[in-house]
Order: C-alpha cells, then sequence, then structure tokens
C-alpha cells in the first residue's frame, strides 16, 4: 500500500514571463509526490471562476485527490506574478486576498490528515486568520509534520515561525532563510551548520534541511549532518525546484532509513527541475540516476 501524504495551502497560477502556469508550493509538492507514487492529496481552495475550473481539472490529470480541494464563491483563485532574474532566480508578487486565504475546517479533512504518513504546510498559507485557524486545528490531528519554510516579503511573522517550528517534526528552510530566523532568535552567526545547530537546540526539531541552490543541500537528523555539495548546471528557472526536492525528500523518508541516500535523491530531484522551465516538468529515471552518478 502506497503512503499518503497531504499538502496544505496555496493552489494558484504563476503568472511567468512565458504565461501562465499552475503553482503554489504545497500542489507542487502534491504533484511530484505522485509521481513519485505516493497518494497525494491536496487541502486548498480555489475561486468558482474559469481559472478554478483549470487548476482542479489539472490536478486530476496529475491525478492528485481534489476531494479536498474547496471552493470559493467569492474570493477569486490566486494568482502570483513570478519574475526571472538573469540568472534564473524567481522573485514573486502574491495577490492578496484570493481563495486560498479562506480555506474552511471540515470534517473530511481531519479524518484525512489523521490517516495520512506526512502533513506538509508552508507559513504562506497562514497570513490570513482563516486558513491560519484551519491549519492549526489540522496539525493537532497530523502523525509527521513537515514545515516549508516560505520567507515572502509582507507575510514574515516570527511568532508565527517559532510555533510553526515548535509543532513541526521537520523543519525546510533555504540558507537565506534559516540565516534569517537564527538570528531572529539569538544566534549571531552566520554559518550555516552553526545555525542548524542553534535551532535544534532551542526548539529540539528532529529534522531540519537547508537547500543551498547549487551547492547542494545540509540534511540534519537525530543529531547528525548529512551533506549534498550538489552540482553546476544550466539553470532554466528555480520555481518548483525546491518543491520537488521536499517531494522527493519525504518521498524517501518514508521508504527507507538511507539518510545519505535520501539527501543525494532529493538533490537530484531538485537539480533537475531547475534545468527546466515551470515547477512540474517531466524527469526520467535516466536523468535522475545521471545525476546521482555525479555527486
Amino acid at each position: 500500500m502506497s503512503k499518503k501524504i497531504i499538502c496544505f495551502g496555496e493552489t494558484l497560477w504563476d503568472i511567468l514571463p512565458s504565461g501562465a502556469a499552475p503553482g503554489g508550493a504545497p500542489m507542487n509538492v502534491a504533484i511530484r509526490s505522485k509521481a513519485f507514487g505516493l497518494d497525494s492529496s491536496v487541502i486548498s481552495r480555489v475561486g468558482s471562476d474559469a481559472l478554478g475550473n483549470e487548476l482542479i481539472n489539472f490536478l486530476k490529470k496529475k491525478q492528485v485527490d481534489t476531494s479536498l480541494l474547496q471552493i470559493d464563491k467569492k474570493l477569486p483563485t490566486g494568482e502570483v506574478n513570478v519574475f526571472i532574474d538573469t540568472k534564473g532566480i524567481a522573485s514573486y508578487d502574491i495577490k492578496y486576498p484570493t481563495a486560498w486565504d479562506n480555506i474552511q475546517l471540515t470534517e473530511a479533512s481531519i479524518e484525512k490528515v489523521k490517516t495520512a504518513d506526512a502533513f506538509i504546510f508552508g507559513s504562506l498559507a497562514c497570513r490570513d486568520d482563516v486558513s491560519k485557524k484551519t491549519l492549526f486545528t489540522l496539525l493537532n490531528h497530523a502523525k509527521f509534520k513537515v514545515f516549508d519554510v516560505n520567507l515572502r516579503p509582507g507575510f514574515f511573522d516570527i511568532e508565527l515561525i517559532e510555533k510553526l517550528i515548535k509543532i513541526s517534526d521537520l523543519v525546510k528552510l533555504n540558507d537565506e532563510e534559516i540565516v534569517v530566523i537564527a538570528n531572529q532568535f539569538g544566534s549571531n552567526s552566520n554559518d550555516l551548520f552553526e545555525n542548524i545547530s542553534f535551532l535544534y537546540r532551542k526548539f529540539k526539531t528532529r529534522s531540519i534541511c537547508v537547500t543551498r541552490g547549487e551547492r547542494g543541500a545540509v540534511f540534519f537528523r537525530n543529531s547528525k549532518f548529512y551533506i549534498n555539495d550538489g552540482l553546476i548546471v544550466e539553470v532554466a528557472d528555480t520555481v518548483g525546484s525546491g518543491d520537488s526536492f521536499l517531494s522527493a525528500l519525504i518521498f524517501k523518508l518514508l521508504s527507507q532509513n538511507n539518510h545519505q541516500s535520501t539527501l543525494n535523491f532529493a538533490c537530484a530531484i531538485g537539480t533537475i527541475v531547475a534545468t527546466k522551465t515551470g515547477a512540474n516538468p517531466e524527469i526520467s529515471i535516466n536523468e535522475i540516476d545521471k545525476i546521482i552518478k555525479q555527486f
């Protein structure tokens, strides 16, 4: 029987220089996880509009469970203007309010979360009180809580971040986010390993993973560091790269205990996505094997 994951939060359209594409970290994680063979569901909300209908149909084509995807009759489906710099690095202008800010608590979602092997969520989903209250209630029923930190300008609340870290089993950040957060909590260091150790001592978080772009990632689990130094590749854009990395990390954590192998696999997936356009490109087994052999 395949493992079950639930992703909570934003489902939206990324308005890229190349055109509109389905996006949102929770949805991206769910889609990639389904491609790995996991039973993936999304708890979110879209508008009662053409963009919402397209997102629902898109998820169904990807075989992601949409039974917990709500429809809002007043608020529109989310949209994000995505800007890509000369290095392929993305920045975002996120519209507010939209349907995913109004995710309602339902008995069906509570029961689904209770049976899930992993519950994945991000801080951005808490920018409105309605979705935030729903999230914190669902977290009370989750077995394995994965916090995907997504610091976005205008939506940064350190007290909220603290609460979410304390309740989580796995925290995933990038190398810029961990410096900001660790310094907010009293660290005076810019060193990655010192800041991971600092957050572990402060919050007793069992697992912390930090992505470092082309320099790979560091995974801290059960008081031990695992390191992947990454590969230099030609980047198309970074949209969805971190989301696919997290999907791969969770997939392997749920199926094996070799943490270095788990990290290498996740880095390979993130690297491949960065070489392609959009958040959810197709990936072949041969591509994965080729990258892993280079680590």
